[in-house]
């Protein structure tokens, strides 16, 4: 090399040295305790939410007057990659979601963009409508949820608590934001006596105007001094339901108090729009956000403390729990590096000591210490945290990084057995290995490349793997080039003087034989590769199971209940109270939160929050250990099965890595009429049913629910006084209740609702008797007379839907499905190829396309591919700077696959799935199995030049490099195993055992094969 031998230089500098060497421990040390701690890399979900609110239109209404037009002003901004859109009556949801290449910095802007479009539009929509809102605050993940319960103490009184609460752990250190979950609006309703009024001959809008008066809040003008202007005030504040009760209303002549013809009382939103409970109990909960870059274990160790005084602070008779804990997984994962670290040092330490010998490889042991500290130095420098990703990257790196430095002993070893003092050792292997170590290690370093710099959620998720390893391996070649001819300089024995060595031609008789022999039968050696290669291709294709992400190994349990379109929330929450019971009797249960609804909050980085729906609800559940969580799974299912829930479709789930995606297997219909939708998605469904690895296919939405309808006889409508606005203003106060004013007492806003005399709907009576109850209402004319409503109207019962989707502007009906007996890719490649018939047949404007885990896996390995030709074209261009041989590039580049061969021999051993992160692995194990491919072609090289004959050169070039290939490859591959204990690494860990430990052998025995064969010796 051009450099000046930094080998040399070590040892002869040797106080230097050694400063750089305890400088680089002590900052090591230093970094690591700084680093921040976190469950998960920081990471951008991409998505934002706009909401729009209509009360009294329903889902075709909506979509044509609302959802469309805020549709079109939103695909104008840039970057969008999806709308997703779900329309229920009175209400719609658009998850507005940007494409995976817009960086977080940019992000804000779109954002904004969206914002601003909203707040054009606004005046645009048509009267009555509320919104757009938009929530940009949709992609945080909060650290912690606490739950406040009480049942002795009112909303309103825990509701104070905690309020307190939230202000004082905002001041925490650490704390982004915190949110209160789990408010209902509280109401003050007035309940007019309508025999009363009627006997009266007042009408309640009348009785509702002068209400109104009492809380308008009206300036009264003000007056001019010679000092200070006086202001006048008028006490027009209404606000407490005593003082609302005593309000003298006037009728004709006489005056009496509301409270004479109408009961005034406090209550809640009725039906609620979600209800949260905790441990069975109603629950107001708090969400803690972490500052991005925190240390999560401090910080989970602060709000622990922060929990036990407050705990000491509210009433004796509220409880302040913990339901969700980011810290536990974080001081899980960080624990079991710390083993997984001592073990895997332990291991290549005394593989290296069994191989090389004690002092030899107590040196290549010292050589992982100093790598890793300046490693977390330079993490520390760049920002990064000690997260799952990190910490995985860094114990593949442990398997990796002592390769250089194995090799430089191992060649110092060599040049002393024949007799060559220490120092001068030292110098000859930075002449010598310094060049291909480097390359090799740029090689290796290539082969991540495409995770590093992938345009996608899971390269951004997974994308420190790449910058660990390149980190670590530059920082190892650096190490092995300056600390370790040092540290040989220093601690192994000098040769001792006459000392026989054998000749090198005369060492590893029984290795030379066999690769004698696999150059004398290269054309049969080289065969039998390639038909390993292709069997293993097969075996990957074929047995292999297949998967997009594992599941994760939290203790968390979810629970999902769907019940059908236009459920109730009462009746969900029955469903939800059975389940709760269930999970009661379990043992191991640490905390429960039941969310009623709507979904639970992001807890989780792959969880993704339901929208509103009043059929919807999860369980969340969190059990002591795995062992507590598979048995509450089986406790679920066992109930399931025997049918005590077939009111509603109920999923039991552990949590799983990877993008968020509720089936395993969908398909998504999509076009213009919602009918011909639902007939297509029909017969997806029925194909997806054929298939024997598919459980429960089904529509995502598609039923109708029955609604009562009002066909008005216009001119009896208008003889008798009425408009069909002051009939439905009738109808929902006697309903639902309408808004008088809203009570000025502080935050938050609490309304003045009046319910006329509520008609007591039972809940329990069918449909059929619901009308009957309808048809019996009567309705009051401006005069105060009472009206039949069957005397304006005609009732009927139709059909509507309850809920429309649209993806992109377009209607959207998913078909989803669990699987079952194989992996997701094995169960759509059964069944996709029917349905890409269906797809063929379909008219203009209709398609089926690939949702689900598919659509998610095949987005993210585009990301990667995208970037295979830049890995292919670095790793050319560093090989062919080093060989400067075509053959040499050529045989190089053939090792790359040969680590395939291991891999799935690894995979159908232990019966380890396939999927995105062992993709990661064979990828890079191309770059590892290059790198001893290229070392030992440089080898052939340099034997030539020596003057050895070309036969000569290629069996001694492998013998030569036998040695430290094998013992990297089998340090790697032990330092491995702990990772195989992983859920989210394991299958990477044995792809990398697997393809180091087979292909290295492979790589050792054809090289030498192809080697010859190509240059016909």
């Amino acid at each position: 090399m051009s450099l000046p031998n930094l080998s040399a230089i070590a040892v002869r500098e040797r106080s230097v040295t050694l400063f750089f060497l305890l400088l680089i421990l002590a900052g090591g040390i230093y970094a690591f305790l700084s680093l921040g701690r976190a469950e998960d890399p920081n990471f951008t979900v991409r998505v934002m939410m706009v909401s729009a609110q209509w009360p009294g239109a329903d889902v075709e209404t909506l979509e044509a007057e609302v959802v469309d037009p805020i549709e079109k002003e939103i695909q104008n901004v840039s970057d969008i990659d999806a709308i997703k859109t779900t329309i229920r009556p009175g209400a719609a949801y658009l998850q507005v979601e940007f494409e995976d290449f817009v960086t977080s910095e940019a992000l804000p802007d779109r954002f904004y963009e969206v914002r601003r479009r909203m707040q054009d539009i606004r005046a645009s929509l048509p009267a009555g409508v509320r919104g757009p809102q938009v929530n940009e605050d949709f992609s945080d993940v909060y650290f912690s949820l606490m739950a406040l319960t009480g049942e002795s103490r009112s909303q309103r009184e825990r509701l104070e608590v905690i309020e307190s609460l939230r202000d004082r752990l905002e001041r925490v250190d650490g704390v982004n934001k915190a949110q209160i979950f789990g408010e209902r609006e509280e109401r003050v309703f007035i309940q007019f006596d309508t025999a009363k009024l009627q006997r009266l001959g007042v009408t309640t809008d009348e009785l509702l105007a002068q209400i109104r008066q009492f809380n308008a809040l009206a300036p009264a003008g003000r007056i001019e001094t010679q000092g200070a202007t006086l202001r006048l005030r008028v006490d027009n504040t209404l606000s407490d339901p005593e003082e609302i009760a005593r309000l003298p209303i006037r009728i004709g002549d006489q005056q009496i108090r509301l409270q004479d013809i109408a009961e005034v009382e406090r209550g809640y939103q009725d039906p609620p729009q979600q209800l949260i409970r905790a441990h069975g109990e109603d629950a107001l909960l708090l969400g803690v956000v972490m500052q991005s870059g925190a240390n999560g274990q401090a910080f989970g160790e602060r709000l622990a403390t922060f929990v036990d005084e407050q705990q000491s602070q509210i009433p004796a008779d509220m409880q302040l729990s913990v339901l969700t804990n980011q810290a536990d997984a974080i001081d899980a994962a960080v624990n079991l590096f710390q083993w997984k670290f001592l073990i895997a040092l332990l291991v290549v330490t005394g593989v290296s000591i069994l191989a090389i010998g004690l002092k030899a490889g107590v040196v290549v042991g010292i050589a992982i210490p100093v790598t890793l500290g300046a490693t977390f130095m330079v993490m520390l420098a760049m920002g990064m945290n000690l997260d799952r990703i990190t910490l995985g990257a860094l114990i593949i790196a442990l398997g990796l990084l002592v390769d250089d430095a194995i090799i430089t002993i191992e060649m110092m070893l060599v040049k002393m057995e024949e007799g060559v003092d220490r120092i001068q050792a030292a110098s000859y292997a930075w002449s010598v290995t310094a060049a291909p170590m480097l390359v090799g290690t740029l090689v290796t370093v290539s082969g991540f490349v495409p995770i590093g710099f992938a345009k996608s959620m899971v390269g951004e998720y997974a994308g420190n793997i790449f910058w660990i390893l390149a980190i670590s391996l530059i920082l190892s070649w650096l190490v092995a080039v300056i600390f370790t001819p040092y540290l040989g300089v220093k601690l192994m024995p000098a040769p001792k003087a006459g000392t026989e060595t054998l000749p090198p031609t005369q060492k590893y008789p029984r290795l030379r034989r066999l690769i004698t022999f696999c150059v004398n039968y290269k054309r049969s050696v080289s065969a039998l590769t390639l038909l390993a290669l292709v069997a293993s291709i097969a075996g990957l294709a074929g047995p292999v199971q297949k998967q997009f992400f594992p599941a994760s190994d939290r203790t968390e349990v979810t629970v999902t209940v769907d019940m059908p379109e236009g459920t109730s929330i009462q009746a969900t929450n029955r469903t939800v109270e059975a389940l709760e019971a269930i999970a009661a009797e379990a043992d191991g249960v640490d905390s429960m939160s039941a969310y009623v609804g709507a979904g639970a909050p992001r807890y989780f980085i792959s969880a993704t929050p339901e929208q509103p729906s009043s059929a919807f609800a999860e369980l969340l559940i969190v059990t002591a250990d795995p062992a507590a969580r598979d048995a509450l799974i089986e406790r679920f299912n066992r109930a399931i099965d025997q049918g005590e829930f077939t009111q509603a479709r109920i999923r039991v789930e552990r949590l799983r890595y990877g993008p968020p995606v509720t089936w395993p297997v969908s398909y998504r219909v999509l076009g213009e009429d919602p009918e011909r939708v639902r007939r297509i998605a029909g017969r997806v469904r029925d194909q997806m049913a054929q298939s024997p690895y598919t459980v429960d296919p089904h529509l995502e939405w598609g039923g109708q629910v029955p609604s009562i309808h009002l066909d008005w006889d216009e001119a009896a409508l208008v003889r008798k006084g009425f408009t069909p606005q002051r009939v439905a203003q009738q109808l929902n106060r006697l309903l639902d209740g309408e808004v008088v004013t809203e009570l000025r007492e502080g935050y938050p806003t609490v309304r003045l609702e009046a319910i006329g005399d509520r008609v007591p709907l039972d809940q329990a009576r069918s449909v059929a008797g619901q009308e009957a109850r309808i048809r019996a209402l009567e309705l009051r004319n401006p005069a105060g007379d009472a009206v039949p409503l069957t005397s304006v109207a005609d009732i009927d019962i139709v059909f509507e839907n309850p809920v429309l989707k649209r993806h992109n502007r377009a209607t959207s009906l998913a078909v989803n499905a669990d699987i079952q007996g194989i992996g997701t890719k094995g169960a759509h490649a059964a069944i996709w190829p029917e349905i890409e018939a269906m797809n063929a047949d379909l008219p203009p404007g209709y398609e089926i396309q690939i949702a689900g885990s598919e659509e998610q896996s095949a987005q993210a390995q585009a990301s990667i591919r995208a970037l295979l030709p830049v890995m292919v074209a670095l790793m050319l261009m560093l090989i062919m700077l080093q060989m400067r041989s075509f053959s040499g590039l050529f045989i190089t580049l053939m090792t790359a696959p040969l680590g395939l061969i291991g891999a799935v021999i690894a995979l159908l051993a232990f019966g380890q799935p396939f999927g995105f992160v062992a993709t990661l692995g064979l990828i890079g194990l191309a770059g590892i199995l290059m790198r001893n491919a290229l070392i030992l072609t440089q080898q052939v090289a340099d034997n030539r030049q020596a003057g050895m004959e070309d036969r000569e050169a290629i069996i001694e070039a492998a013998v030569q490099r036998a040695r430290p290939v094998m013992l990297t490859a089998v340090a790697a591959g032990l330092a491995f195993v702990p990772l195989t204990m992983d859920s989210f690494w394991g299958p990477l860990a044995y792809v990398l055992i697997g393809g180091v430990l087979v292909g290295t052998v492979v790589t050792l025995l054809a090289v030498p094969a192809v080697y010859a064969w190509v240059h016909r010796t």
